[in-house]
């Protein structure tokens, strides 16, 4: 009885000494997959015999893909998995991967940077197509045509303009915008040329906004009046 006691203290104290603590572990490469997996990864480093890194490799992928048992047949996941792997090991895995082995540089190389498509953030609320339909209007000769697509392009920034500000806006305001996006090369300051009404634009708009809503909002009809074979219908259709 005595020695019962004694080896269950001195169990009770290896457990406590040998006691792990998050704060005390080194950080996990990926941490969806558990501190068991990660070491079980370490363990495969350590094996000296290639064959049988290999094995435990392959049994490591088979217990990755377990947990996305519907993807894991799929080849771009099974790359995927053994890229995975080879980052958990920190790339001192040296097993046979039936996809090329990913390295450090290339997993640390970065994108190159996207240019923003926004090129006058000033006026957000016209779009980028406005601004296309500018330059080509600065590209054609001078004529009707190109009077026809300049009152087109007016209009339309006036209608974008209230789509965003509920307010009145004048002429003045979009002619002085068009002056600016052109680069000096329409001016409509000074000509007699009168946009759409403001009113007329804001019921366009608020259509427009009022179709897109009970569009989105519309739920289809389960039941129908009359439908044969319901028996609900034919209770409704019962005289009292």
């Amino acid at each position: 009885m005595v020695n019962e006691k004694k080896y269950s203290k001195e169990t009770a104290n290896d457990v406590v000494y040998n006691l792990e603590y998050n704060s005390e572990r080194p950080p996990l490469m990926i941490p969806e997959y558990g501190r068991h997996l990660q070491k079980l990864i370490n363990q495969a480093v350590a094996i000296e015999d290639r064959v049988e890194r290999n094995k435990i490799a392959k049994y490591i992928i088979q217990v990755m893909g377990n947990l996305n048992p519907h993807l894991r047949d799929v080849p771009d996941f099974q790359h995927k998995l053994w890229d995975q792997l080879f980052i958990m090991s920190d790339f001192k895995l040296d097993a046979d991967s039936p996809y090329p082995i990913l390295s450090r540089e290339v997993l640390q190389l970065k994108p190159d940077k996207l240019p923003y498509p926004q090129n006058f953030p000033k006026y957000r609320f016209y779009g980028n197509n406005i601004k296309y339909m500018i330059d080509v209007a600065n590209k054609w000769e001078e004529g009707e045509l190109k009077s026809a697509l300049v009152k087109v392009i007016a209009n339309h920034m006036k209608k974008s303009y209230l789509s965003w500000n509920k307010d009145t806006v004048k002429d003045d305001v979009i002619f002085e915008h068009l002056y600016e996006l052109s680069n000096g090369k329409i001016n409509l300051l000074e000509s007699s040329e009168e946009l759409i009404n403001t009113s007329d634009l804001l019921r366009t708009n608020q259509r427009s906004s009022n179709k897109i809503s009970t569009t989105s909002t519309l739920k289809p009809k389960i039941m129908k009046k009359g439908k044969p074979g319901n028996p609900v219908h034919k209770n409704q259709n019962r005289k009292p």
